[in-house]
């Protein structure tokens, strides 16, 4: 049964995270208002600047441990602290997988050493890591990776090609899935997870534009990259395990369902004193879709929560779910915005800041990356084999 081990009765915020909240929502009106950050949709944007802002302020890694430079708080407030940037579209990317899947992975499988090297670096927002997990031909089928790790004398040797690499160009170090040992029958067996620093020498990375010339995405190609035996995360051969409960973090937080909100928020304002029951209706039923996901989500921060034994947990199918319908209702918002308003921008409303209004600018962005949202983090067709698995009891 779906959600068994996930509280949904007790789910209203304690007085410590709704300040927190507050305190939040001061500091990115701020930046708002200096202008030092400009909301962008669709994409979450790479800004080292402000992520040193936000480690400033203690907001990264947050409820890692203290000795790594964490503040042990709980995932409640970590949660509070995800959806206020994504209400505002915060360019959060520089330690958006750092904070969230990179750390808690380190935590749960990394050595000692790995821990105290990058876990504080990330906090501080000095080190920002990107995912190394796609490829051509094993996207959500990561079980088909044809990366290669061959061992060698104190170390490894990588050769392979990783692609959808958002902002790698930028970061420091990505982890990446590759295979340690011929594949077998089972191809989830064999697999290790490797930290592979991107300025190596062997790793070349190229651009993948967008339609409209912006580039985030990449092709990595790593061609006998040496790997030293102490950036192995985990176990040699214990990468599946380790590549889908990091997916868990990945799939179930409000980055699966807000990435297209501030849409939504100025649709709202655009009908708010227009007597049209179309928009209403329309905007009353993503209303409630929206407060039903962010409840599941919140259920999951709670469950995966250490002080609530979170670390025990494999809620990887809930997850699925979440990203799901998430993802879907954040392409029906655009898809509404379109319905509703006789309006379809041009190309110009991308990157113009200025002269256009903010809802036409919105609009063209999450146009443009609506297709993003239903492939980055598992295909639509991959989570519901996951989901059918497990209400058939297949697991």
């Amino acid at each position: 049964m779906l959600f068994h081990d996930v509280e949904f009765s007790e789910l209203e915020l304690p007085a410590s995270t709704r300040a927190l909240r507050e305190e939040v929502r001061t500091f990115l009106r701020e930046e708002l208002a200096s202008g030092r950050i400009r909301p962008r949709l669709g994409h979450t944007e790479y800004d080292l600047g402000f992520t040193q802002r936000v480690a400033a302020r203690g907001w990264i890694g947050m409820t890692w441990p203290r000795r790594y430079g964490g503040q042990e708080r709980s995932y409640l407030d970590r949660f509070v602290v995800t959806e206020e940037m994504l209400a505002v579209a915060a360019p959060c990317a520089a330690h958006w997988f750092g904070d969230r899947q990179t750390g808690p992975s380190l935590l749960r499988h990394g050595s000692e050493a790995q821990r105290e090297r990058f876990l504080p670096a990330i906090v501080r927002g000095e080190y920002c890591f990107a995912l190394g997990m796609s490829e051509p031909g094993a996207g959500s089928d990561l079980a088909a990776v044809k990366t290669r790790a061959e061992k060698v004398d104190g170390g490894w040797r990588v050769t392979g090609q990783k692609v959808w690499t958002s902002w790698a160009h930028k970061a420091d170090a990505f982890f990446v899935l590759c295979r340690t040992s011929p594949l077998a029958d089972d191809r989830h067996a064999g697999l290790s997870q490797l930290i592979v620093e991107l300025g190596s020498e062997g790793v070349t990375i190229r651009p993948i534009n967008f339609l409209n010339g912006r580039h985030q995405f990449n092709e990595v190609w790593l061609d006998n990259v040496f790997v030293p035996d102490a950036m192995v995360l985990g176990e040699v051969g214990a990468g599946w395990k380790q590549v889908t409960s990091e997916l868990a973090l990945e799939r179930s937080g409000p980055e699966r369902f807000m990435t297209t909100f501030p849409l939504l928020v100025e649709l709202v304002r655009r009908f708010e004193k227009i007597d049209d029951a179309r928009a209403f209706e329309a905007i009353g039923r993503l209303t409630a879709r929206f407060h039903a996901l962010r409840r599941m989500s919140l259920g999951i921060a709670l469950a995966l929560d250490p002080a609530a034994g979170g670390a025990a947990r494999d809620l990887a199918t809930e997850a699925s779910l979440v990203k799901d319908m998430g993802t879907l209702f954040e392409r029906e918002i655009v898809e509404a915005a379109r319905l509703l308003v006789t309006l379809e921008p041009d190309a110009s409303a991308l990157d113009d800041e200025d002269s256009l209004a903010t809802f036409e600018r919105f609009l063209a962005q999450t146009i443009v990356c609506a297709p993003v949202a239903t492939i980055r983090g598992g295909t639509t067709e991959v989570l519901r084999t996951i989901i059918a698995r497990r209400l058939l009891g297949r697991l």
